[in-house]
């Protein structure tokens, strides 16, 4: 059986200056409860490791806005104005990945592997201070794998085993993010009696260390 937290439980496990990793694709399948707990314990010089920046005043985008957050490394920042305000005045260091290799780069985290070649980048900015490849006359970035001290994902329901069902397009960022991290906590909108249908896990609750229940 995995431990069942609260939102308070959850926000004491993390401390400042931790990586932290969070699911979710703008506001779909993001874990909100548990950031607007780590805003409230003024929990501050972050790394985050997400898809996107959000907005400035959803989810993980309150955190940029609250200047909890010291490096971010993501594939969007474009609908949070206040991201690029603070890398233009230097109180925030942004590394910008392309989406799909910013995936690649935390699948091979969680899988152990020593990173991933990628032709994406190549001739660009992208490049720049990274270690070019060639294979069969064609060139491809090293790319290193990324982990985290935490992730912290959403679920749609989970059970006491810690199996984590995710609907439709939550899957997103959450079930890569999950096999990537120290420890892994998800948020989840139910907490089911007896176990998930085997057939509906999204998440295997090996990956999975606490659980929050919102409505139990």
């Amino acid at each position: 059986m995995k431990r069942i937290i609260s939102v308070s439980d959850a926000g004491k496990l993390i401390g400042n200056g931790a990586s932290l990793m969070i699911g979710g694709f703008l506001k779909c399948g993001t874990p909100t409860k548990i950031i607007d707990e780590l805003l409230a314990n003024n929990i501050h010089d972050l790394t985050l490791i997400a898809n996107d920046t959000s907005y400035p005043d959803s989810d993980r985008g309150k955190l940029i806005s609250n200047k909890r957050i010291k490096k971010a490394i993501v594939a969007h920042v474009g609908t949070n104005p206040e991201t690029g305000k603070q890398m233009h005045d230097g109180s925030l260091e942004v590394e910008l990945v392309p989406m799909g290799t910013l995936v690649e780069r935390i699948r091979a985290g969680g899988a152990g592997l020593g990173g991933v070649l990628t032709p994406t980048g190549i001739g660009t900015i992208v490049e720049k201070d990274k270690q070019i490849i060639e294979i069969e006359g064609k060139k491809y970035l090293y790319e290193k794998p990324l982990k985290a001290d935490f992730a912290i994902i959403y679920g749609t329901k989970a059970d006491r085993f810690g199996n984590v069902y995710l609907e439709g397009s939550t899957k997103n960022f959450n079930t890569v993010m999950a096999t990537a991290a120290k420890t892994v906590i998800v948020e989840a909108d139910r907490l089911i009696e007896g176990s998930l249908d085997p057939n509906m896990i999204t998440i295997p609750g090996i990956f999975v260390d606490y659980i929050i229940a919102i409505n139990q």
